[in-house]
């Protein structure tokens, strides 16, 4: 299959185009910085901006699904990331006729997601984190998660819980809707990606995804995600 990554210099995107080429996938790897994105075989580099409606179009052109791991990071400001990129990239697939989209967003969409058993995530970190200094970030995911619901295109809203890093893919765990946990290994996210674009399982349906063999220092992963990320 060929397969269009947005955000693939990012961290998440760096897994999803690692794991993808390992599977035998054709990848075009769309990147505003393509600089440290080496060429290899089944392997293409699109420059563009999410929201460059015609650098989208021509990025996307060929492709049989995409993908999107674009992130931002925290900040007190508006954020339109992930909003803005959602509507250029589905209106590109719907003239392409391209149906198959994953993207990436956050168990913090679920407004009913509380991990079973996690009483300092979910009455200290969780509030202070997610719900303060990440409040214009997870706004505007909800916001992308909207204009998506109202495509036709059979998409999947991917909801990983506390992203970080891991080396390689462990038993990690899916649901409908969210999963039970607090963190999410990105190996981990990538590999779900790619088990779903497959068995489709999530198919106009929000899947959680969440590890469960490894867990990250808590403070380096609030440093990393939500203040050191660019």
């Amino acid at each position: 299959m060929r397969i269009a990554v947005f955000g693939a210099n990012g961290p998440t995107g760096r897994h999803l185009t690692e794991q993808a080429l390992a599977t035998g996938h054709e990848v075009v790897a769309v990147t505003r910085r393509p600089g440290s994105l080496p060429a290899r075989p089944g392997f293409t580099v699109a420059v563009a901006d999410a929201t460059d409606p015609a650098a989208v179009d021509a990025a996307i052109a060929g492709t049989d699904a995409v993908l999107s791991a674009l992130g931002a990071r925290f900040s007190r400001e508006t954020i339109t990331t992930y909003s803005a990129s959602a509507t250029v990239i589905t209106g590109a697939m719907a003239r392409h006729g391209i149906k198959r989209l994953l993207a990436v967003s956050s168990s913090i969409a679920d407004p009913e997601w509380r991990p079973t058993g996690a009483h300092f995530f979910n009455h200290v970190l969780d509030p202070l984190v997610n719900r303060r200094l990440g409040r214009t970030l997870h706004e505007d995911m909800r916001r992308m998660e909207a204009v998506i619901h109202q495509t036709g295109l059979d998409w999947t809203l991917v909801r990983p819980s506390g992203l970080f890093e891991h080396p390689v893919v462990t038993d990690y765990h899916t649901a409908a809707t969210s999963a039970d946990g607090v963190f999410t290994a990105r190996t981990d996210l990538a590999a779900s990606m790619l088990r779903e674009l497959e068995e489709r399982r999530y198919v106009r349906a929000a899947m959680g995804v969440i590890t469960t063999a490894v867990k990250p220092n808590i403070a380096k992963l609030i440093w990393n995600e939500g203040v050191k990320k660019k």
